[in-house]
């Protein structure tokens, strides 16, 4: 199994890059953001997932161990292959991804091509709780599910025109900071007061 390439950037297409290990090239599918942040002729580090099937080897690249682990979890839910993960990661980096499952946002995992919101449901649902520090990179502490004062502080964030992921961060912090007994007004304060920063 490859577990690392580290070589020369050949050439980079839509949905993949090639890598050249000592004039070997390696065909990396990546997501959009990892392919945009890299310069063929440069020299690129890229963590591998390595997937065999009956009929094909296939190397998935990426940047961070976060970005890695994050699509690990995606394709081990049910519908979710390599293509539809990278197009996950594509629209959401890992700490974002992992904002979305907590706050079951599922319109933000929707925006991804191939997702529709039943699959997006799906993500959610079997994804909650699975996502930890390692995927957060340091980010704020996710939202605990089931606690319907962070439900109602989203909902209100929503209705003031809040983006999803900003509302979802905002509430996280005030969560971290006030501790799971805070109620809605008490979040809903801290989470503006951190929006306005």
């Amino acid at each position: 199994m490859i577990a690392k390439l580290k070589g020369l950037l050949d050439s980079v297409a839509a949905e993949a890059a090639v890598i050249d290990v000592n004039g070997v090239g390696y065909l990396v599918s990546a997501s959009a953001k990892t392919l945009g942040g890299l310069t063929p002729g440069t020299s690129v580090t890229l963590h591998i997932e390595t997937q065999v099937r009956e009929d094909a080897i296939q190397l998935f690249g990426f940047l961070s161990l976060a970005e890695r682990d994050s699509f690990r979890l995606l394709t081990g839910v049910q519908g979710v292959g390599g293509r539809v993960a990278l197009a996950i990661l594509g629209v959401l980096g890992p700490s974002e991804l992992a904002h979305a499952i907590a706050s079951a946002d599922t319109a933000s995992i929707a925006r991804a091509n191939g997702v529709g919101p039943k699959l997006a449901s799906r993500i959610a649902n079997e994804l909650k709780g699975k996502f930890g520090a390692v995927a957060l990179g340091g980010a704020a502490p996710i939202i605990v599910a089931g606690n319907s004062a962070v439900a109602d502080a989203l909902t209100a964030l929503a209705g003031l025109g809040f983006r999803p992921m900003e509302a979802s961060r905002a509430v996280a912090e005030a969560q971290a900071e006030l501790g799971d007994a805070a109620d809605v007004s008490a979040l809903l304060r801290l989470a503006l007061r951190k929006t306005a920063k």
